[in-house]
């Protein structure tokens, strides 16, 4: 079992994993292209070297868009051995979110594919490049610039407390925040996220969401601290993912809602094979859970089933279930703060809530950003005591546990009473002809606002009726006045890469 070892910085972390369990694999991906830590740390230096020949320092801000590949990760550590300022973009991002990011972070280098899943991304760059004198390009296709290790100057291992990580934020009616993070905040997150898991050497975790997410980097950040092993996917496909599992006896299998429930939906398709025998964990975030998913995952793949944690980009894991909470709680809530987190429940009212009384999390921990780049948005986003208004909705029980039950923007007011969206998406899920559901607020010429059931079905040819919805909201007890009084049908209720709903498309797309 590997020890668990967290350095000063990124670049630290590295080096003493490779000191301490260098044949170890660190990834494998789904061509069965893997390299062992040791192998990663030498990587890492070469590839920093190459960049260092194109004019790349420390503090400068590289821009990477790329997929989940093993050469992502290289580059992840490469920079880190430069000291530069790292902003991964998400593979969606396309030249206007892009081209304002890069202006906005100043960025001196903008790394991405030629053409991947039918985009040119080659073609977007040199298009924004054109406005920008100051802006390289650099395509990599899983090759980086490599270059002399003799060449690199001595490594900087201990950044506390320096600017190393712009993670944007997707924006929905305006531009995308950049959030600054340190090292030691996104290895606060990684941290948590480690101890409530139990991880250690021997475990296996599959990431298949978008590296480029904060995410991406805490899981890194989590498998270089425990020296656990990853396997990756650029794309996550449910069949080839699930072979995946069982090949390499994944035992972490994440990593939210519509990986679970495909995961489901791929057991039930293949009775009697045990393609999650491995798995002792399905850790989950990014969007909320269907009480009812967890119970099936348990009843039906095995292992402690979802094991969930809460956050944002701004303060990702500031809470999260542990591997050894009742099952109860790890269908209802996201766990208790992480260690050094404090959380403040705050009314619609603006008064500091009660036990189990809802209202808008606040919070202040270790793993808090740095504010924004663009620093006038801070004011909004801090209260008057410095806690990160976080805009969700949720409560805190007598025990501490966190439950989230919507966001600020999610609460349905018809009529004046407050409808949470987050209640009847939990009882619908539990139909059983329903596969995905989203409720959301529509403008109303009488009501002010009026509920929307957006759902997606198992079975296209045998789709739910507003009649049977309708029926069975009322048969499990919801009040009259919450029922949705509109329903449509969709092939796929539209997620972005962390498994959150678009909430803001569908409130267009149905006004």
């Amino acid at each position: 079992m590997a020890e668990e070892i967290w350095g000063s910085g990124l670049w630290d972390q590295i080096s003493k994993r490779c000191e301490a369990t260098p044949s170890h694999t660190m990834v494998i991906d789904e061509n069965d292209r893997s390299i062992d830590f040791a192998t990663y740390f030498q990587e890492c230096e070469a590839v920093a070297s190459g960049l260092l020949e194109l004019g790349i320092n420390a503090g400068d801000v590289v821009s990477w868009e790329l997929p989940t590949w093993i050469e992502s990760m290289i580059l992840v550590g490469a920079l880190a051995r430069l000291g530069v300022i790292q902003n991964p973009l998400i593979p969606i991002y396309r030249e206007k979110e892009v081209g304002f990011i890069t202006g906005q972070a100043n960025s001196k280098l903008l790394i991405v594919p030629g053409k991947w899943k039918g985009f040119d991304f080659q073609a977007m760059a040199q298009s924004i490049r054109s406005d920008r004198s100051n802006l390289q390009v650099l395509i990599c296709d899983k090759k980086l610039p490599r270059g002399a290790i003799s060449n690199l100057p001595p490594a900087n291992l201990d950044t506390s407390g320096r600017l190393r990580w712009l993670f944007y934020t997707s924006g929905t009616t305006a531009d995308p925040k950049g959030a600054k993070h340190s090292d030691q905040s996104v290895a606060a997150a990684a941290k948590a996220m480690a101890d409530s898991l139990q991880t250690t050497g021997d475990d296996v975790n599959i990431l298949v969401f978008p590296f480029t997410h904060i995410g991406g980097i805490n899981w890194l950040m989590a498998g270089l601290a425990c020296g656990f092993t990853q396997v990756i996917a650029e794309s996550f496909l449910p069949d080839q993912t699930v072979d995946l599992i069982s090949k390499h006896k994944v035992t972490l299998a994440g990593s939210g809602t519509p990986f679970h429930s495909a995961y489901l939906a791929q057991h039930r398709a293949n009775p009697g094979k045990k393609l999650f025998a491995s798995v002792r964990a399905y850790p989950g975030g990014g969007a909320p859970k269907p009480p009812q998913l967890h119970k099936d995952i348990v009843n039906e793949l095995g292992g402690v089933g979802i094991v969930s944690g809460y956050g944002l980009t701004e303060c990702p894991i500031l809470s999260m279930a542990s591997i050894d909470d009742p099952s109860d709680k790890l269908a209802t809530t996201e766990g208790r703060a992480s260690q050094g987190v404090i959380i403040k429940v705050v009314t619609l009212e603006g008064k500091v809530a009660g036990i189990d009384e809802e209202g808008e999390i606040r919070v202040k921990g270790p793993q808090l950003f740095m504010g924004y780049l663009d620093s006038n948005l801070d004011d909004d986003a801090f209260d008057e005591e410095g806690f990160f208004r976080t805009g969700d909705l949720g409560s805190i029980d007598s025990e501490g546990f966190v439950r989230i039950t919507g966001r600020l923007k999610d609460v349905i007011i018809r009529k004046g009473e407050n409808i949470s969206a987050k209640e009847i998406e939990d009882i619908l899920y539990l139909h059983s002809k329903i596969a995905d559901v989203a409720v959301v607020g529509l403008p109303d010429s009488i009501s002010g606002e009026r509920a929307c059931a957006v759902i997606s079905c198992k079975d296209a040819t045998d789709p739910i009726t507003f009649e049977e919805m309708t029926e069975f909201l009322k048969y499990q007890g919801l009040m009259i006045q919450k029922i949705p009084e509109q329903l449509e049908l969709v092939d796929v209720v539209p997620r972005n890469p962390a498994g959150k709903v678009l909430k803001h498309e569908l409130r267009k797309r149905y006004s």
